[in-house]
C-alpha cells in the first residue's frame, strides 16, 4: 500500500476506504514496537481513528532518548534495520539532531507528496529550478530535491554556498524557480550588491519562489518586498515536520495558507498545547498540529506532538479542487515567549517589523532570564543609511504595543548587524538556559 493518485484532491468519502485499510496495517505494525509498547503500557492502537485520543501523545524528546538509549535510530525503529535504504537528519533548530531511517517505500512515498505540495505552489515541467538547500544528511536537501523532480521540472542541484556561482548558473542557465528558505534571498540580495554592479536581484529573471522552513511569508509585507525586489511570485511552497513528512503542505495560486496534503498517508489532530485535550479540527480552531502516520516502515509515529500551533481556515475544498483543509502556522510551541499573559511569536513580531520601513525587517528576541517576562526584548536591524535614534525607538515599541497589545523594550542595530543565513534562522534566543 503506497499513496493514492490525486488524493489531494479527492473527497473525505472517495478517501475513507484507503484510510482504513492503511490504518488497519499500521496498527499492527506499530502494535509490536517496544517504543510502543512501553508508552501504551499494554494498550493497543484502536480500530477507529477517531478514538486515537485515548492514547498517550508521543513528542521529540522521547524520541531522543529513544535514540540516545538505542542508537542510532532508536527502539521506534519498526522494522529490521536492513530495510532502511536512506539516512537523513535533523537540522537540530530544537535540540539534538536526530537520525531518520526511511525505507525505499518511505522515500517514494515522500516524494511523491512533496510533488503534490511543489505541484499546488505552480511548480510545472516547463519551469527550471534551483534548489538552494543543504544535501549534507539535512532532509531539506536531497528529498526536497527529489518532490521538485516529482512535478517533472528541471532540477538544478546547487544546495548552499558559492554565491557567486549561483548568480551566475542563474543567468547561464535560464533558471525561473528557486527554491529555498524565505530569509535566503536576503543573503543573494548582498552579494549581488557587494559582487555584481548594475545588477538587481530581478534581473536575474527569477519568475517563481518556492519557500520553505522558516516562518514569513504569512505577512503580506514581507510578501510585497520580494516581489518588489525580485520581481517572482512568493509561495509558501515547503511545510513539514522532519520527523514525519519533508513537505505535506503548500499554498496554491488561489489561497495563501497552507494546504493539507496527505490525507492519504498522514493522519492529523489539533490539542491544546498545555493541556493536550483535542480540539475539533474545523474553521476557526487553532491548536497544536499532531500527526500520525498512516503508512510509514522504518520509524512509524503515532499521536506526535509538532510542536507548531497552526489555526484552521477552511475545511471546504479550495478552488484549486484540493479537498485538505487549508491552515495557518502561527508558531512552535518551543519559540513562543508569553509576556504579561499574552502569547507572542516571533512571526508576529516580524509582521510589525516589517510594515516600519527604516528596519530591514530583520530581528531577534533575546531573553537572558527565565520567564515570567513584562517586556519582549526585541534587537530590531535598521534598513540601510538609517540611523537610530529615540524617537525610531520609540515608534518600534509603539508599534509592537498597538499590533500586539504587549510591551517591547526594543534595542536598534546597524544595517548588517545579524547574519543572512542558508539554512534557519532562529529568531528567539535564550540565553538562560
Amino acid at each position: 500500500m503506497r499513496t493514492v493518485t490525486g488524493a489531494e484532491k479527492l473527497s473525505t468519502a472517495d478517501l475513507a476506504p484507503h484510510i482504513e485499510a492503511a490504518w488497519q496495517a499500521q496498527r499492527a505494525h506499530v502494535a509490536a514496537s517496544p517504543f510502543y509498547c512501553a508508552l501504551w503500557q499494554g494498550r493497543t492502537p484502536p480500530k477507529d481513528l477517531r478514538d486515537l485520543p485515548e492514547l498517550p501523545l508521543s513528542d521529540k524528546s522521547q524520541l531522543r532518548q529513544s535514540q540516545a538509549d538505542h542508537p542510532p535510530f532508536g527502539d521506534y525503529l519498526a522494522t529490521p534495520r536492513a530495510m532502511a535504504n536512506r539516512l537523513h537528519r535533523t537540522s537540530g533548530t530544537t535540540g539534538q539532531a536526530m537520525n531518520l531511517a526511511l525505507s525505499a517505500r518511505d522515500a517514494l512515498i515522500t516524494q511523491e507528496v512533496g510533488g503534490r505540495c511543489h505541484r499546488s505552489a505552480g511548480l510545472t515541467p516547463d519551469h527550471a529550478v534551483v534548489h538552494c538547500l543543504n544535501y549534507q544528511m539535512w532532509m531539506g536537501g536531497l528529498t526536497d530535491h527529489m518532490t521538485l523532480e516529482a512535478t517533472g521540472a528541471l532540477v538544478v542541484p546547487f544546495g548552499v554556498g558559492s554565491t557567486d556561482l549561483l548568480i551566475h548558473t542563474i543567468r547561464e542557465v535560464g533558471i525561473t524557480a528557486i527554491s529555498c528558505t524565505p530569509s535566503y534571498p536576503a543573503v543573494l540580495e548582498r552579494v549581488i550588491a557587494q559582487h555584481f554592479p548594475g545588477l538587481k536581484p530581478r534581473d536575474l529573471g527569477l519568475k517563481l519562489g518556492l519557500f520553505g522552513g522558516e516562518p514569513g511569508l504569512d505577512d503580506p509585507a514581507f510578501r510585497a518586498r520580494l516581489r518588489d525586489t525580485w520581481g517572482m511570485e512568493p509561495r509558501n511552497a515547503n511545510y513539514g515536520v522532519s520527523d514525519v513528512f519533508s513537505n505535506f503542505g503548500a499554498e496554491c495560486p488561489h489561497d495563501t495558507r497552507l494546504h493539507f496534503m496527505a490525507a492519504d498517508v498522514l493522519h492529523p489532530e489539533l490539542i491544546d498545547p498545555d493541556s493536550g485535550a483535542p480540539i475539533a479540527l474545523e474553521a476557526g480552531a487553532s491548536g497544536e498540529l499532531v500527526l500520525t502516520h498512516l503508512v510509514r516502515d522504518c520509524q512509524p509515529l503515532v499521536r506526535f506532538r509538532t510542536g507548531d500551533i497552526i489555526t484552521i481556515g477552511e475545511t471546504a475544498p479550495c478552488a484549486c479542487g484540493c479537498t485538505g483543509f487549508r491552515f495557518s502556522v502561527v508558531g512552535r510551541s518551543d519559540d513562543m515567549v508569553v509576556v504579561r499573559g499574552l502569547n507572542m511569536f516571533p512571526s508576529m513580531v516580524a509582521a510589525v517589523l516589517n510594515e516600519i520601513p527604516e528596519l530591514s525587517g530583520d530581528y531577534r528576541i533575546t531573553l537572558d532570564t527565565p520567564p515570567p517576562y513584562d517586556t519582549l526584548p526585541v534587537q530590531a536591524e535598521l534598513a540601510e543609511g538609517v540611523a537610530a535614534t529615540p524617537d525610531l525607538v520609540h515608534k518600534v515599541e509603539r508599534a509592537i504595543k498597538v499590533k500586539l497589545g504587549a510591551s517591547a523594550t526594543v534595542s536598534l542595530c546597524p544595517a548588517h548587524t545579524f547574519p543572512r543565513t542558508e539554512g534557519k534562522t532562529k529568531r528567539v534566543i535564550r540565553g538562560h538556559q
